[in-house]
């Protein structure tokens, strides 16, 4: 039926047009206009395109367009229908005639102003709502995949009984779609309710009925949908206690029904959901009754029943029956809890050990003889030395080493050792000029692998270089040594053209290179070009000369973004780090998959529960997607990076995880087999710091199995603040090859300690063994401390170390002048029922800006010493020198007493030498320092050479900086005479 309306019309007013010129002027703009926008999207779809196909990692976009797309329309559509059809609908029943009072009157005025353009407002409002739900939809792309492609846990939650499958892919997934549901009903019914009242179906002010009988039952069936909805969300909620977080004084974010769940709200629930379903029935009855009197009564017992029986009852339930006996009703419940909660975090096989924490062997040679057994002792700390390899290896303004160096071991005469490890990556803010050919063209990758021994130092304090200079040599042999892809290359390069790019420097003058990989999209075409000015918003890509032939863009340069990229569905750790592997530099990048749907596991939020005292100095160092609260993590996937030619590999690592397998399933040949993995690569891979860190922070309340010890929080441990500052921040986990009193070698370990919660005492040492390959890797090892005894933690140890008259008096002749001295990283290591602390200290002295390392502090069962090399710091603590000769790279092989003459007066200079050395460190002068120890140096080349012309078989085999046991300790302690017996200087141990 026609729209009603009608009244006088005004005149019509003849309004100037313009003029052909500017029409067609405005018109061209306008085209331009669209024109521009288009291509704007177009570009960054392109160079999307370009950059995955680059990397042959094509289907990862493609499945993702694909899903994002599918979802977009499907979703958009329905939404679309679902609106433009209620709309439909209630226009076509609406009535034929109104009473003409006031309120239709003013409401004519509208009816006959949207008459010509119904149907464009229709299009228009459901293109809207489309658009909306569309775009919402699309960004459930991984929510869709895991679903669609998950596979079984073949674990079943305790409570309803249901794979664990059901709760991380299912259960995500249904309540999107009742999101959806309820967000279409919604606007579907507000659409309906407005249309009804702008034709007259629904009358606030006029008189008569309120309501036609169409639109009432138009109306009543859209409220019984919603109604029907609620029922099967209650339903769903049942599912979802088992998931639920909520505040409980155990633990933050605890997850999982308890008692009050179990007994109020899981059956609460269920009545509500029958409730609901009848409440429904009669909505939709009203299109026989038409009146809205019986579903009224029905939604108000609904609502009533949600406030009586969902909330009120369960709070009786909580107050009279659980906090009366608050354990005993809890217990089931927290057993569920620790047990979920250690299996989804991988922490269940966890090996707890009672631990004395203090030695009872009385012999001293022993204990001394069992440090060297025990761990390869690091006093090269990472996160100190990297102003030192800058200094010292930087060669060139335009290098950069990364604030946080990284640990790694490398195998040399059969031995491993532990490895401190840089690359000499590029470095924009040293280059002589900036202007936009040296920033993308001429400087475009680093050089070089520099690495140095972790357990030594020379003779004044320097890393103990295996690979330096450059072009790089020492001990890894023949690679290929430019970086293009690295943690500090965060811009693009632009190589392989006609434009040559500076390679390295050296006494021969300046060296070109030209990009030989195929990495990057090439900019041969055009199209190309015009695509990435726009993207990347720079117009000389379109036109410069120094891009032609051959010309190749590198961009997402760094291992994480590269990573992440290709893998959307990972979440990446904080600290990528560089090996050699077979002739080539690749970055090794922890992955993990993660959900927020393990039934009973308590949640974690990864940005908190991996910080620590180096992420709040170092935003690289932060773990991707640190906001996600997850209650399940594997590290599933061991990635690399290729410097070179920045090839992306995925490693599957965890073959039994259910989560990378259904992410397998959606993007299938994406991630390589474990058994793919090469023996060269193995030999470099570690536990991740970032899942480590983790554990370590469930563990301080998940370490027992017993739910009432648990729930009296009296084993509740922390971790320690990093004990050599004030900041505040958690002490980070430090690698080291140890082992633990159930092993019987060193294995290459991720270390850390608890104390007690508030207080700093020790309460339990934590290892995992991170020698990949072998079958204790990952395993997880605590030494528990009697907590009828007090054993000193690293607040205290740092403490105690401070406070000692000697050692603060040579901390004072340290800092003499403008030299600073920072504290490296305190090691702990189990020895013999006790624990031995061992910290390096570096000064940086006069006009040095680098830290060198220039005494060690050990301390062992409240024996404490501060001397210049480790060895000598054990050898006072124990009262005992170590009774077999330390190999060459460990320490310095000790020659037997001599009696010939030159020996004697060449050791006599030698102590004399090390003496002025001692009394220029005392007064802070660095040169005379630095001359002592030449003089040092010389005279035990003498002693050795003069040795060997005698026929003896004594010689100095270790660090440059060999030196005689001094008479005269640093800490103010003498001996009666100097000893003849030459020993590691202030290398360390």
């Amino acid at each position: 039926m026609p729209d009603r309306g009608g009244g006088p019309t005004g005149p019509r007013i003849r309004v100037g047009r313009p003029s052909r010129r500017v029409r067609t002027l405005l018109m061209t703009l306008g085209v331009l206009a669209v024109l521009g926008m288009a291509f704007t999207m177009f570009s960054g779809f392109w160079t999307n395109w370009l950059w995955y196909r680059s990397v042959k990692y094509s289907s990862v976009f493609t499945t993702t367009l694909f899903t994002k797309t599918g979802l977009f329309f499907v979703f958009g559509l329905l939404m679309a229908v679902a609106v433009g059809f209620n709309i439909w609908i209630a226009h076509r029943m609406r009535p034929p005639l109104s009473a003409m009072s006031m309120e239709q009157q003013n409401l004519d005025r509208y009816r006959m102003g949207i008459a010509p353009y119904k149907k464009w407002l229709l299009f228009g409002i459901t293109a809207l709502v489309g658009l909306v739900a569309g775009a919402s939809a699309s960004s459930q792309w991984r929510t869709w995949l895991m679903w669609v492609n998950g596979v079984p846990f073949h674990q079943k939650d305790p409570q309803f009984h249901l794979d664990v499958s059901f709760y991380a892919f299912d259960l995500p997934w249904y309540r999107f779609l009742l999101g959806f549901g309820f967000a279409a009903t919604i606007l579907s019914l507000i659409a309906a309710a407005l249309t009804h009242y702008l034709y007259g179906g629904l009358r606030i002010t006029s008189p008569g009925a309120r309501a036609t009988a169409a639109a009432t039952g138009h109306l009543s069936v859209l409220l019984g949908v919603f109604v029907a909805l609620k029922a099967v969300a209650y339903w769903l909620d049942r599912y979802g206690l088992a998931v639920k977080s909520s505040d409980f004084k155990a633990t933050d974010n605890w997850t999982g029904l308890r008692y009050v769940d179990a007994n109020a709200y899981l059956p609460a629930k269920t009545i509500l959901f029958c409730i609901a379903v009848i409440c429904a029935l009669l909505f939709f009855a009203t299109l026989w009754r038409r009146t809205w009197q019986l579903p009224m009564i029905g939604f108000g017992l609904m609502v009533l029943s949600a406030i009586l029986i969902g909330g009120l009852y369960p709070a009786i339930v909580q107050k009279f029956q659980v906090q009366p006996n608050e354990q005993a009703k809890e217990a089931p419940y927290v057993e569920k809890n620790l047990k979920a909660t250690r299996e989804a975090y991988g922490i269940d096989g966890t090996q707890v050990t009672e631990y004395s924490g203090k030695s009872s062997t009385t012999d001293k040679t022993k204990l001394r003889d069992d440090v060297d057994d025990t761990a390869s002792i690091r006093i090269m700390d990472p996160n100190i030395v990297s102003p030192t390899f800058q200094q010292l290896q930087q060669i060139r303004n335009y290098y950069a080493f990364p604030t946080n160096l990284d640990v790694d071991r490398y195998t040399k005469d059969g031995k491993a050792q532990d490895t401190v490890i840089g690359l000499r990556e590029l470095n924009l803010n040293g280059i002589p000029k900036n202007n936009w050919i040296n920033d993308h063209f001429r400087y475009t990758h680093g050089y070089g692998v520099v690495a140095a021994k972790g357990t030594e130092a020379d003779s004044e304090g320097r890393p103990v270089f295996t690979e330096s200079d450059l072009p790089s040599t020492g001990d890894l042999g023949t690679y290929q040594q430019r970086v293009y892809y690295g943690e500090k290359t965060t811009t693009y390069s632009i190589v392989g053209g006609p434009q040559k790019e500076i390679d390295y420097s050296d006494d021969n003058g300046e060296k070109t290179t030209s990009y030989q990989g195929d990495s990057g999209v090439s900019l041969s075409n055009p199209v190309n070009r015009a695509a990435y000015a726009v993207a990347f918003g720079e117009p000389q890509i379109l036109y410069s000369g120094a891009i032609g032939d051959g010309s190749r863009i590198l961009y997402n340069r760094t291992p994480k973004e590269r990573v992440e990229a290709v893998a959307p569905w990972l979440t990446i750790d904080g600290d990528a780090y560089p090996a050699v592997v077979d002739g080539k530099i690749q970055w090794i990048v922890d992955a993990y998959t993660t959900t927020n749907g393990y039934p009973y596991a308590s949640r974690t939020t990864l940005g908190d529960t991996t910080a620590d005292s180096l992420t709040a100095t170092n935003n690289s160092r932060a773990v991707v997607a640190q906001q996600n609260q997850v209650n399940y993590i594997r590290n599933s996937v061991k990635a690399t990076v290729d410097a070179y030619t920045g090839d992306v590999t995925l490693y599957q690592w965890d073959t039994k995880d259910p989560v990378l397998k259904t992410w397998m399933k959606a993007f299938p040949g994406t991630v390589k087999d474990r058994t793919a993995i090469p023996a060269s690569l193995m030999d470099h891979l570690r536990y991740p710091q970032d899942l480590f860190k983790v554990q370590r922070e469930l563990l301080t309340r998940y370490h027992v199995r017993d739910a009432q010890t648990f729930l009296s929080g009296s084993e509740v441990w922390q971790v320690p603040d990093e004990p050599t500052n004030k900041s505040g921040d958690a002490v980070p986990p430090y690698y080291l090859s140890m082992k633990m009193p159930d092993q019987a070698d060193q294995a290459f370990s991720l270390t850390t300690t608890f104390t007690p919660n508030g207080r700093d005492n020790l309460s339990a040492f934590m290892a995992v063994d991170s020698e990949p390959g072998t079958s204790d890797y990952g395993k997880i090892r605590i030494l528990k401390l009697p907590t009828n005894t007090t054993v000193n933690g690293p607040k205290q140890v740092q403490s105690q170390f401070n406070s000692e008259q000697d050692i603060a008096e040579s901390i004072k002749l340290l800092k003499g002048g403008d030299s600073d001295v920072e504290y490296g990283n305190l090691l702990t290591v189990p020895l013999d029922g006790g624990l031995l602390y061992v910290e390096p200290v570096y000064v940086r002295g006069g006009g040095l800006k680098y830290p060198l390392l220039r005494k060690v502090l050990v301390t062992y069962g409240g024996a404490t010493a501060f001397e210049d090399t480790l060895d000598q710091a054990l050898d006072k603590v124990f009262g005992a020198e170590a009774s077999t000769t330390p190999p060459p790279d460990e320490g310095t092989t000790t020659p037997p007493p001599s009696a010939n003459p030159t020996v004697q007066e060449a050791l006599s200079d030698a102590q004399k030498a090390f003496d002025a050395g001692q009394e220029a460190l005392k007064k802070g002068d660095w040169q005379a320092y630095g001359e002592a120890q030449k003089d040092l140096q010389d005279a035990l080349k003498r002693a050795e050479d003069a040795q060997a012309k005698a026929g003896g078989a004594g010689g100095s085999g270790g660090s440059p900086g060999a030196s005689p046991s001094p008479s005269a300790s640093p800490s103010g302690t003498s001996s009666a005479a100097p000893s003849a017996t030459p020993s590691a200087g202030p290398s360390g141990g």
